[in-house]
């Protein structure tokens, strides 16, 4: 072999280590991003199959097992991607609040009536807890008995008023709701509307959620007091 063509052989075998180390690091993204999309749908498989059987058999009567034999993986993996069962619940209520935050934000971008950027995201939001009432008991139940769920929940539903608070605020600059009252009462008062309405109807898990959901609201909306004045009642006068 040449001279000349030693120094080529080794030129391109430098050449070919180079591009190598070049798309080592492309490779290595496309490697972590299939993997990261697996444990996705992996984490999901579980969450999706775990929400299926508190609606069928029941939060307290749905084991690990179950929940994995349901999304086809290994028991053990389901311990890779949440610390217990109760911790299904503070992902369901994380993908809640996703949900309130993503509606809030594109609320900012539109000039709807906040009544009615309310009446859909209430629509929006009991989507879920209608196909699964149980997993509304397990939740009410996790606040009572459930140390880890009710720390979690707590911070959620502080970022979940916080965030209707914004709306409501928005609503009183607008002129849509009352400003005798701070945002954060009247916020408030619409959560419990809400999660009362869920709490009743979760006792019989039925279809009638929208229709209690609609006539919660009409009433929040326009209070308890008689529309017209008429003969005062004998209560009233005590």
């Amino acid at each position: 072999m040449t001279y000349s063509h030693r120094r080529l052989v080794v030129n391109m075998g430098k050449s070919k280590l180079s591009a190598s180390k070049k798309s080592s690091p492309r490779l290595s993204a496309l490697l972590l991003d299939r993997r990261q999309r697996r444990s996705a749908d992996i984490r999901e498989r579980l969450f999706r199959a775990a929400l299926k059987l508190f609606s069928e058999k029941g939060f307290a009567e749905t084991t690990v097992e179950d929940i994995t034999n349901a999304a086809d993986v290994g028991k053990g993996t389901f311990f890779n991607y949440f610390p217990s069962k109760d911790h299904i619940l503070i992902a369901f209520s994380e993908m809640q609040i996703s949900k309130l935050q993503a509606a809030v934000d594109t609320m900012r971008e539109h000039n709807q009536p906040i009544p009615d950027f309310l009446a859909a995201l209430t629509v929006r939001m009991t989507e879920e807890p209608a196909r699964a009432p149980d997993v509304v008991r397990a939740i009410l139940q996790a606040y009572l008995s459930t140390t880890t769920v009710r720390s979690a929940m707590r911070e959620n539903q502080a970022r979940a008023h916080g965030l209707l608070t914004q709306v409501v605020q928005l609503g009183q600059e607008r002129g849509d709701f009352r400003r005798d009252l701070p945002a954060g009462e009247l916020a408030q008062v619409f959560r419990q509307t809400v999660f009362g309405t869920l709490l009743m109807w979760s006792l019989f898990g039925d279809a009638s959620l929208p229709e209690r959901i609609h006539t919660a609201l009409q009433v929040l909306w326009k209070g308890l007091a008689p529309r017209d004045p008429g003969p005062q009642s004998p209560s009233a006068s005590l």
